[in-house]
């Protein structure tokens, strides 16, 4: 009798998504597919990412720390001083040969593996998901672009953008985007495309063999833009402002029982501007109309999976495949990778005025290029604390939903409060597989150990309040981007930011009491915040940081 064969992964990633825009989460976005996933799935509730995008990417291909992976900052963001972080291990800028990714040791173990969307994680090709195990990828290689293809300022000699030319590859080759890219391309639908294409284009033998689909949507991060008649379907949905929404969302989270009764949520801090009713009506049209198009990117995704999870279905794949749909950070408040496709700030805004119309029967077209902003970001993020690059909850605590049947003793409807991190999804996967995870070395290279835990015990218990991933105590977890802070041990977290988002001091929370983190107990607990500084210093240590001699630009807002 042939051996069962092993079961195939399907990794979704969604780009900046916030933690309740889904229908699992309480969201009023249009997600069935999502919802459907979710009803015969788990729900995690504590589930945390890196604060921000390539950060995360990273420690999801190797189980590792991203100060220890190569992102110990973004690349985009080391271009402030590149000098500081030449020679540092960790700050290459690209997924580095330290680890073993994910699809490389899982094409040693015969797996077929196909990508399709933003990779995030290098630029080069050797750095590219060909390069560290992909065998076909159709992939957008920077951290953001316009989801139409509009890259005006490309052709404009005028403007100094690092990486022109070489932002799109499929498979080892970088593509022309005019020429080898569809005229009607939609960055969400083409992403869905070509991996279904990928799927459906397996030869007898591949069909024979396990396989990892990683499909990392570049939405619904800015440059909000979808079809008009999507986003149209939205019209009117968030005319009372950001406040009502974060509202009604907290209502829903309680009712399905993803946030304590008792939550007391965050208010939006940092730069948040005016106040809904202080705004012009001019201002609130434009603003809810960016809401509207986010909401259709949303729908978008939702779709795409949806098609994905059908064919699957349609092949009987479909309950041999572990599903896990994630963000990679919190909700957008800023703009966090514009220089590979917009410059700097002044360049950027040049080019807007140049070549986007961003007036309000414009918004959500090719060109226009528009951001929600802190406060629908901190909607999206309730009832937490900031939004993304902030190491407060906002910006890490992010939605996972895993579908596995498997995990046969999964009640309906399950939910899961413990602790998790986006680490633990590499030794996950390798447990299902029956693969050990790479010791020591790896293709005659040294590479360091996968810090994350897998999640197959835990799963499988079917009861999600005696069983664990983490030791809910005592496991220690810490966060560090563009110099702002977190460290984390059981139920305690403490928080360094500096102004405007902190007072450049230690906060101490209890997350599980006070989940906003609002009521500061520094100065109540000092023997848990000294101890909580000392965990800081040994994360520090392990992972390789160093003192960064200077502020990062975009931390300042």
């Amino acid at each position: 009798m042939a051996a069962p064969k092993r079961p195939n992964f399907l990794v979704v990633v969604a780009d900046d998504l916030g933690f309740s825009d889904t229908s699992p989460y309480g969201g009023e976005i249009y997600t069935p597919n999502l919802q459907k996933l979710s009803d015969g799935g788990i729900r995690m509730t504590n589930f945390h990412t890196a604060p921000a995008c390539s950060p995360t990417r990273s420690m999801l291909m190797s189980g590792t720390d991203h100060h220890i992976a190569g992102l110990g900052q973004m690349a985009e963001h080391m271009r402030q001083d590149p000098k500081v972080f030449e020679g540092r291990p960790g700050y290459e800028g690209y997924l580095n040969f330290r680890v073993a990714a994910l699809p490389e040791v899982l094409r040693d173990a015969g797996y077929l593996n196909i990508m399709s969307g933003k990779w995030h994680l290098g630029m080069k090709q050797e750095q590219s998901p060909f390069g560290r195990g992909f065998h076909k990828a159709f992939s957008f290689l920077a951290g953001s672009g316009n989801h139409f293809n509009y890259e005006p300022q490309f052709d404009d000699p005028k403007y100094k953008l690092p990486w022109r030319g070489q932002l799109w590859m499929d498979g080892d080759k970088y593509i022309d985007r005019k020429t080898e890219i569809p005229s009607d391309f939609y960055s969400t639908t083409y992403a869905t495309e070509r991996l279904l294409g990928f799927l459906k284009g397996r030869t007898e033998i591949e069909k024979n063999q396990p396989f990892f689909a990683y499909l990392a949507y570049l939405a619904p991060h800015w440059p909000l833009q979808a079809p008009r008649e999507r986003s149209d379907k939205y019209k009117g949905f968030y005319n009372e402002g950001p406040t009502a929404l974060s509202e009604k969302r907290v209502k829903r989270l309680i009712e399905l029982g993803l946030v304590p009764a008792d939550v007391v949520p965050a208010k939006p801090e940092g730069l948040v501007g005016k106040e809904w009713d202080e705004l012009s009506e001019q201002d609130r049209a434009e603003s809810s109309r960016k809401m509207e198009v986010y909401a259709a990117m949303v729908e978008m995704i939702d779709e795409g999976v949806g098609q994905v999870v059908d064919y699957l279905s349609s092949t009987g794949e479909l309950d041999n495949t572990f599903i896990t749909f994630i963000s990679d950070n919190g909700a957008e408040g800023l703009m966090m990778e514009a220089l590979q496709v917009m410059g700097d700030g002044t360049t950027m805004n040049d080019i807007i005025q140049t070549y986007y119309d961003n007036s309000l029967q414009n918004i959500g077209e090719r060109d226009s290029f528009v951001w929600y902003g802190p406060r629908w970001a901190s909607a999206a993020t309730a009832p937490s604390r900031g939004w993304k690059v902030w190491p407060t909850e906002g910006g890490i605590r992010c939605p996972c939903i895993v579908r596995y049947p498997g995990f046969a003793k999964a009640p309906a409807n399950a939910i899961t409060h413990k602790f998790t991190t986006v680490m633990d999804i590499y030794p996950t996967m390798l447990e299902l597989a029956g693969i050990k995870a790479p010791e020591g070395t790896f293709h005659g290279r040294e590479i360091v150990p996968v810090r994350g835990k897998s999640w197959v015990a835990h799963l499988t218990s079917g009861d999600y309040e005696a069983t664990e991933v983490h030791d809910e105590e005592y496991h220690v977890h810490g966060w560090e981007l563009v110099n702002l802070r977190a460290i984390r041990r059981g139920n305690w977290k403490a928080v360094w930011m500096h102004e405007p988002r902190g007072r450049g001091e230690w906060e101490l929370y209890n997350v599980k009491k006070d989940p906003g983190e609002l009521v500061d107990l520094a100065k109540a607990e000092p023997d848990i915040m000294k101890e909580m500084i000392g965990h800081w210093e040994t994360y520090y240590a392990e992972t390789g940081m160093f003192e960064i001699p200077f502020q990062f630009g975009v931390a300042k807002a």
